[in-house]
């Protein structure tokens, strides 16, 4: 087996060799949506583009949901594996596969029917409304696969295997790559072929990753026994599982608000800022895979009771944070303009300004993403999900307003503003979360220990 307990050796390198896996898993994740967006706005077009652009509000707010709720679900699963509580631990598996059974099936059907009605909605130019219909369908008919994939990466890492998640990502992408060419080069599919290319590469990486799972990691293999479960233990799971998929569809309900506005400005602000979004978020997953460390991290060291090295782990989370951030910037400063461009069969000067000017505004704040990911993730691994909603809150009220009263006084500029304000929000109320929840627990387990 491959699992690992994050509870012993030191916090930086135990965070740093944990994080760098999920770090190139998170890449290769984002490599899906690099190609579909790179193919599409080379071959198809910068229309196709805007509309593959135009979906990823709605993409993610389904997705999201699923997905965060269940990474709540496995970190009960981390900290019974902390406490080396394995028969619990294995229940709690049965619990998420079931959960994560139902979530799906109902979002599915619960978005899937309604694609044209939600892009009308956000007033999507009529020039590309359709081709974005079509991709937004085929991608929520496809949900299945993307939910179990990470459900069952998310279950890895629970037990502290952040590398195996990362071989069938690969493995995917590169099916991702050869789909897309065979779907839109060779059959002419158009913009469905992209669509088509991801779910059906997912689907394969799910169906291998489950099967290897089951294969090679004996802990996890469910017995009848772990199929008998109580109530209460199912009630754990959603206390911390639905909060937080909540907390992902408040911050997406933001994402879409400045969508909406983005939408107003024409299909070429549209593609500029589907090409800003899709490098900045190249440059964020590091910190995404940081945040998702933490999460594991503070959950086994949790179950354990190890207080002390879940203060000492986000210390260094924070220098991590500072570095990565560093880079980013500097990155974007010098290689920027030459990484939009790529997306440009023929560079459109107006497309190219206006994407480096959303790009470098929200880079500048990359430092502030990293905060709110650290603190929330610890937060959450602990159990605390009420500080992490009330952030998203703050970062929805934050992200709304921004763009509209920004966007109205500034236009497109004012819109870029938005990310950022919306990061630095949610930090704020995050910090001061992290530090009273940490007080409070540390005072109860001292009374315990008496």
């Amino acid at each position: 087996m491959a699992i690992k307990n994050l509870t012993t050796g030191h916090p930086c390198k135990i965070i740093l060799f944990f994080m760098f896996p999920v770090f190139i898993g998170n890449l290769v994740q984002q490599f899906y949506h690099f190609v579909d967006a790179l193919i599409v706005g080379r071959i198809l077009g910068i229309k196709s583009l805007a509309s593959v652009g135009v979906t990823a509000p709605f993409i993610f707010l389904i997705i999201s949901f699923i997905f965060a709720t269940t990474q709540g679900f496995t970190i009960i699963t981390a900290q019974k594996f902390g406490a080396k509580d394995y028969p619990s631990m294995r229940k709690s598996f049965a619990i998420s596969l079931l959960l994560s059974t139902l979530l799906t099936l109902f979002l599915t059907f619960l978005s899937a029917p309604f694609t044209y009605q939600m892009l009308q909605i956000l007033k999507t130019p009529q020039d590309i409304i359709d081709d974005a219909s079509i991709y937004l369908f085929i991608m929520f008919a496809g949900i299945f696969a993307t939910v179990f994939y990470n459900l069952s990466s998310n279950i890895l890492r629970a037990l502290g295997d952040s590398k195996t998640p990362l071989y069938f990502l690969v493995f995917s992408a590169i099916c991702n790559i050869f789909f897309d060419i065979l779907f839109i080069m060779k059959f002419n599919m158009g913009i469905a072929g992209a669509a088509y290319a991801t779910v059906l590469s997912q689907g394969i990486s799910t169906l291998l990753c489950v099967l290897f799972m089951f294969i090679k990691f004996p802990i996890l293999r469910l017995k009848k026994e772990d199929w008998i479960i109580k109530k209460i233990f199912v009630y754990e799971h959603l206390k911390i599982g639905i909060p937080m998929g909540f907390q992902m569809s408040i911050l997406t309900i933001g994402i879409i608000v400045l969508q909406y506005v983005i939408n107003s400005f024409g299909s070429l602000a549209v593609a500029a800022a589907t090409t800003a979004m899709r490098v900045e978020q190249l440059f964020s997953q590091s910190l995404v895979a940081l945040g998702a460390t933490m999460a594991v991290y503070t959950a086994q060291n949790f179950g354990a009771n190890k207080l002390t090295r879940i203060k000492q782990g986000a210390k260094y989370a924070v220098y991590i944070n500072i570095f990565v951030s560093i880079f980013s910037f500097i990155c974007v400063l010098f290689f920027g303009n030459n990484i939009i461009s790529l997306f440009m069969s023929e560079v459109n000067n107006t497309v190219l300004l206006l994407a480096q000017q959303y790009l470098l505004i929200t880079i500048i704040c990359l430092i502030f993403l990293g905060f709110l990911m650290i603190y929330r993730n610890i937060l959450q691994g602990m159990g605390d999900v009420f500080m992490p909603l009330m952030s998203g809150v703050a970062e929805l009220a934050a992200r709304t307003l921004c763009s509209i009263i920004l966007g109205y006084y500034f236009g497109y500029i004012g819109v870029c503003t938005a990310t950022p304000v919306a990061w630095i929000s949610a930090t704020i109320v995050l910090y001061i979360g992290y530090k009273l929840s940490l007080k409070k627990i540390l005072k109860q387990y001292t009374n315990i220990s008496r």
